[in-house]
């Protein structure tokens, strides 16, 4: 263990944003130091074993992929600021992706990593809204969606502006909710062109390992640079002092100091360590208001053979909503199986003759922190069970037709996550994955040398966290000299 007591930075968090930031600076030789309360680094999108299997969290797939040769965008900006390869990535990208509404998928919009697929199915199933979709687009394409000083505005509004059909524009709100807004039933204009951008106008990939690839070149990355790590170690208060961030107390009571702090765990979980962890979310808290509501659970099924050959073999993410309108808020329910996203990993062009050695069926779908976080382990379990059944049932109305004793046969084992877990393993109030949703572009704190990155920043997705921790650390550190 390294027992330095003073840094250039220390980062509180060994996510992407975290990590992102620490490699950064470290290639500027600035003394870094990242402090982790668990034994793995990836915060939202990292992954457990069980059994000698690997099961990836948070990764279905990572947006904001181009192909080579493409510039001006995030990831190859990330790439250059983290002095990546791409090859290192190992990106493969999706065979095709659905947004399905209806009891049994009615109405359904394909899309691919080529953008014309999309605008095609517009065309085909909304011919009267083409023309605002499009206007639509073109707005997208002209805002600064990485301003720090934007002004917030109902993405609602906007696109209503263009769109005149409720359904396409729950459609097209749908995956981005999902895939990034901490806000109930509406989205800031500004995280809607994010997640347009990352998910429509660019798209989806994966390594064929998953989301450990992208640790390891992290990890591997932030090694080379000098960086230090301290694992298991996390921080436990932030003692503040004429305005600065003194001191940090780690969780071994050991002190240490440093120039700048940036933490990348949310902006209402650094704000409980200036009160040493003691002020819980609510009870007129200045932090409560900012505490996000949202949260999730996920199941997944290890199959022993190909999706495909179940007739899964097509669409490698499935957005879908059975109800008349899309209704993405906090449910009255342990769970909302109304909605979800089905991901199925084996559907990514991984080359010919290379698929992955089993077949994995995931899903994930809207759940109350509230009414999982406090249950005695024998009904925690049970509703485990239940609610592990009745989210696989709700998916598979929207995919070919598979007999339940087929299924069963082909199920070797399954797991499953809610918002206990997230909590647990993330820190995160409520189980929120999206963090807070008031987001903070700037990542000021009422510290001048304490920042925000990651989640409660405001950049969105794998490739946001990671230019999110990148540009925190340009900003206000190296930039400012």
């Amino acid at each position: 263990m390294n027992s330095a007591s003073h840094y250039d930075v220390a980062i509180i968090g060994a996510g992407m944003s975290g990590l992102a930031a620490g490699i950064r600076l470290a290639h500027f030789g600035r003394r870094v130091c990242i402090f982790e309360r668990h034994n793995t680094v990836g915060g939202l999108n990292s992954f457990y074993s069980i059994a000698g299997r690997k099961f990836d969290v948070g990764l279905h797939a990572m947006t904001n992929y181009v192909r080579p040769g493409v510039k001006g965008t995030p990831l190859g900006k990330l790439l250059r600021q983290l002095r990546i390869e791409r090859d290192e990535f190992a990106l493969c990208e999706q065979k095709q992706s659905r947004v399905t509404f209806g009891a049994r998928g009615e109405v359904s919009l394909r899309f691919t990593n080529d953008f014309a697929v999309l605008e095609a199915e517009v065309a085909r199933c909304f011919p009267a809204q083409i023309d605002g979709f499009r206007r639509l687009v073109g707005r997208i394409k002209a805002f600064d969606d990485v301003s720090l000083d934007a002004r917030p505005v109902s993405a609602r509004e906007i696109v209503r502006e263009c769109i005149t059909d409720p359904l396409l524009e729950d459609m097209l709100f749908c995956p981005l909710m999902y895939y990034g807004s901490a806000t109930e039933h509406d989205m800031e204009f500004g995280q809607f062109v994010i997640m347009f951008k990352a998910l429509f106008l660019e798209g989806f990939a994966r390594p064929f390992d998953g989301v450990r690839v992208i640790v390891r070149v992290l990890l591997e990355k932030y090694r080379q640079a000098g960086g230090e790590r301290r694992m298991k170690c996390g921080v436990q208060r932030i003692i503040p002092r004429e305005g600065r961030a003194q001191a940090l107390i780690l969780d071994t009571g050991e002190e240490i100091t440093a120039d700048h702090v940036i933490s990348s765990i949310g902006a209402p979980e650094t704000e409980k360590l200036l009160d040493g962890g003691r002020r819980p979310p609510g009870g007129g808290h200045p932090e409560a208001k900012n505490v996000g509501r949202l949260s999730f659970i996920e199941t997944i099924a290890i199959l022993n053979r190909q999706p495909a050959e179940l007739g899964w073999g097509s669409d490698t993410i499935v957005f879908f909503n059975d109800s008349l309108r899309f209704d993405y808020a906090r449910p009255q329910a342990q769970v909302d199986p109304r909605s979800g996203v089905i991901c199925i990993p084996n559907n990514f062009d991984y080359g010919v003759g290379r698929a992955l050695p089993e077949g994995i069926f995931r899903v994930t779908c809207l759940a109350d922190y509230d009414r999982w976080a406090h249950l005695p382990e024998e009904a925690y379990q049970a509703d485990k069970n239940r609610w592990f059944t009745e989210v696989q049932r709700s998916a598979r109305r929207f995919l070919p037709a598979v007999d339940d004793l087929a299924l069963a046969a082909a199920t070797v084992t399954t797991d499953m996550f809610t918002p206990r877990t997230i909590t647990k393993f993330t820190g995160h109030l409520n189980g929120a994955i999206y963090g807070s949703p008031v987001k903070n572009r700037q990542g000021r704190t009422a510290l001048a040398n304490l920042y925000l990155c990651g989640t409660d920043q405001g950049f969105l997705g794998i490739v946001g966290a990671m230019l999110s921790g990148i540009s925190m650390a340009n900003y206000h550190i190296l930039q400012k000299g």
